[in-house]
């Protein structure tokens, strides 16, 4: 187990499952699921050695599902703690008979340190991650220093780190943690955000937001 951060960036929800979520978590969970055994060879998981994208956080799952769905040649992998998504991606992702998605339930940092292989992701998303908004509990943030050089480690060489929220004041930490870390690099200029990319689907979330007037805020960075 890592030691890299012991306060806990999230909040483990439970509630009441649908039949569907029930199902993604039952029946269909060895079809979808990764378990956590050493360090992961995606190219067995996949059975092929497409590209990997990891997606920390995927919430509903509703996006990740589409973008996979738009993307077969790509390998996409999502971690969460939310059963209740898990069980919804999970279940979606059958019914649309995806073989390039897989889950991984639990704590993201410990699967980076301890189970995915250093220079092995293609692409990293953090979408919408919680913004612990008040001051006190800002060091709950998931970006932080310590955690952009633990990924920073785990991607190749060129690969892509995206990021989106709809807190400004997370979003100017994200912009200042990553442009003063030296193993990214702002693909817009020195402190521009990158205006919404077309292949990001719009959940419904933010497509709420979108009619309430919130702001969005995109961070696309290359590791270097």
């Amino acid at each position: 187990m890592t030691n890299l951060r012991k306060i806990q960036s999230f909040v483990k929800r439970s509630g009441r499952l649908t039949p569907a979520q029930e199902k993604g978590l039952t029946e269909l969970w060895d079809d979808y699921a990764i378990e956590p055994q050493g360090v992961l060879d995606f190219a067995k998981i996949f059975s092929n050695t497409h590209d990997v994208v990891l997606e920390i956080g995927f919430g509903n799952g509703d996006t990740l599902v589409e973008m996979a769905q738009a993307n077969p040649a790509l390998n996409y992998v999502g971690i969460e703690v939310y059963e209740a998504g898990i069980g919804r991606l999970i279940n979606s992702a059958h019914i649309k008979q995806l073989n390039n998605l897989k889950v991984m339930r639990g704590d993201a940092v410990e699967f980076l340190s301890d189970n995915i292989a250093d220079n092995s992701l293609a692409r990293f998303q953090l979408f919408f991650p919680d913004p612990w908004h008040k001051k006190k509990h800002h060091k709950r943030r998931i970006v932080q220093q310590d955690f952009l050089n633990l990924l920073a480690k785990k991607l190749k060489i060129g690969s892509v780190c995206h990021m989106a929220t709809d807190w400004q004041d997370y979003a100017q930490q994200m912009m200042e943690m990553l442009e003063t870390n030296k193993n990214f690099k702002n693909t817009q200029s020195a402190h521009i955000y990158t205006p919404r990319p077309e292949f990001r689907p719009l959940s419904k979330f933010e497509k709420r937001g979108n009619r309430l007037g919130h702001g969005i805020w995109d961070l696309i960075f290359t590791h270097r």
